[in-house]
């Protein structure tokens, strides 16, 4: 049966270390970036984008920002991900 399955999406959500947070702009406001959202691709390749809180407070708007390309951003991307195939790979089942 898995076989014809088609599974659209697998992402995860992962938290960037204080450390490696950095501060971006959108719309003349500015963002600290606190999660990455790591989607895998049907080629295999990954996919990831950036959310976080104004600078100022409050909720903000929900804005997707680059990863900069940087060496321990890289780093967290692939050990996210290694982690959470682990995890997938272990699963037990619903319930």
């Amino acid at each position: 049966m898995s076989g014809d399955l088609e599974v659209s999406a697998l992402a995860i959500n992962v938290t960037i270390p204080e450390a490696l947070r950095w501060t971006d702009t959108r719309r003349g406001e500015a963002f600290t970036l606190t999660t990455l959202n790591v989607r895998l691709l049907p080629d295999g390749r990954l996919a990831a984008k950036a959310y976080g809180r104004p600078v100022g407070g409050g909720r903000g708007a929900y804005v997707s920002f680059p990863v900069p390309d940087r060496p321990e951003l890289t780093d967290l991307i692939d050990s996210a991900a290694g982690r959470a195939g682990a995890l997938w790979a272990a699963h037990r089942g619903l319930g």
